[in-house]
């Protein structure tokens, strides 16, 4: 499977020290330029971390990334992806992103939780239910 990834999902993951999880869910793991050139940046959180887990994994877009002007380049970029690329998976965490991305059928993985949960950090159900719903999703 592939999955596109956009930044904060990435540095969320990073601090938690399980960046890879994310090959073992999915296999391939690509992120669109501007998500990398987001993560990289030296003054943003685990951008060292970021860098080197994202250089060989970094795909540019063929199209002009300008959805929608609410959406950040990253998550407009990683949409595009989804749509050029033979994409299983677009894993973002921001709401109206996802919600655009929706509306044209892509596959979102949203919370966090859920990578959390399939990895070996425990979680138990009240706290995941708790989690899904403070981020508006739902079981």
């Amino acid at each position: 499977m592939i999955l596109i990834a956009d930044s904060s999902a990435l540095v969320a993951l990073s601090i938690v020290d399980k960046l890879d999880v994310l090959e073992k869910l999915f296999g391939e793991v690509y992120v669109p330029r501007a998500v990398y050139n987001e993560v990289s940046q030296e003054n943003k959180a685990e951008s060292y971390k970021l860098k080197n887990y994202c250089k060989d994994r970094v795909l540019d877009i063929q199209a002009s990334a300008n959805f929608n002007i609410t959406l950040g380049k990253g998550e407009s970029e990683a949409i595009v992806l989804y749509t050029e690329q033979n994409v299983n998976f677009l894993l973002c965490d921001d709401k109206k992103a996802k919600k655009f991305a929706q509306s044209f059928g892509l596959k979102v993985i949203a919370p966090l939780i859920d990578i959390l949960r399939g990895s070996r950090i425990f979680i138990d159900d009240k706290t995941y239910a708790l989690v899904l719903g403070i981020a508006g999703e739902r079981l």
